[in-house]
């Protein structure tokens, strides 16, 4: 079984691609392209155009729009992953996903001058935005690299939090995600992730639908199996939460069909053990 999981609600359209037909390089450029149009022309992934998703409701203050009101222009997610996290000062922050860098600069906020955010993304075009917003930016601790989340460009044990804002349902190996995030953070390193989660079977016009595929609903994958991919990569104190109140702009997201009634929002929350409780 992929990662992006096979159980579907079959429909007539029995012949369509899914997301299970298309290979891992299919599905990168998919999202990559996606994403590159979102940088260059302001559309988002993750709405009804018609009916934006406004950021404080996915769990962000106003305050926080203000802080990086040109990257929250970009902004695309299910959550507020900066909130879960808990941060403290001084602390290494690794942004998966990283977009336009607003959850990246929230993030430099809370850790300070002496701590550091690194923002990885696998969009040219995103990474261009996000450096532009950066040098203009009062945060000088935070940088970003180009490279997918399957394989970070970021040295072993460096990081002591790892966060994500509906990426990792984007990706066609999860397992390969959640080893690369383990292989970078220390030991009581943690995982403070917001992303979807898949509820019911997907309709094979879902999964059939290439901007499904990289518009944070045909690749969601049940709690349970990101449970298990979780524990396998090595982590502990697992905790995945949906959120049922993401319905309300989880439906927003196309206008030709509701994705609450097989996706939604959760928070996933984990950790790296150390020495002490291995």
């Amino acid at each position: 079984m992929s990662d992006s999981d096979s159980d579907v609600a079959t429909g007539d359209d029995t012949e369509a691609q899914t997301i299970d037909d298309l290979d891992a390089d299919g599905q990168r450029r998919l999202v990559r392209e996606r994403y590159a149009d979102i940088a260059e022309n302001g559309d988002d992934c993750c709405r009804d155009e018609s009916n934006g998703t406004d950021v404080t409701r996915l769990g962000y203050e106003d305050g926080d729009v203000s802080a990086a009101a040109d990257a929250a222009a970009m902004s695309q997610g299910c959550g507020n992953p900066s909130a879960i996290a808990a941060l403290s000062t001084g602390e290494r922050v690794l942004d998966l996903g990283s977009g336009g860098g607003f959850d990246c600069f929230l993030c430099a906020r809370e850790v300070g001058p002496e701590g550091r955010v690194i923002g990885v993304d696998m969009t040219p075009e995103m990474i261009e935005q996000a450096r532009e917003t950066a040098r203009d930016s009062e945060f000088d601790t935070v940088e970003f690299r180009l490279g997918e989340i399957e394989h970070l460009p970021v040295a072993d044990d460096s990081i002591d939090v790892a966060i994500s804002n509906c990426v990792v349902n984007l990706s066609p190996d999860k397992r390969q995600v959640f080893e690369e995030v383990r292989r970078v953070l220390v030991p009581g390193g943690r995982v403070a992730i917001s992303d979807v989660v898949k509820t019911a079977p997907m309709p094979e016009t879902v999964l059939a639908d290439p901007d499904s595929v990289s518009a944070c609903v045909a690749g969601a994958a049940r709690i349970d199996r990101l449970e298990t991919l979780l524990n396998e990569a090595g982590f502990v104190d697992i905790v995945i939460e949906p959120r049922e109140a993401s319905d309300s702009f989880v439906r927003e997201w196309d206008p030709e069909r509701d994705p609450s009634a097989f996706v939604t929002a959760a928070t996933i929350e984990a950790r790296v053990p150390t020495a002490d409780t291995e």
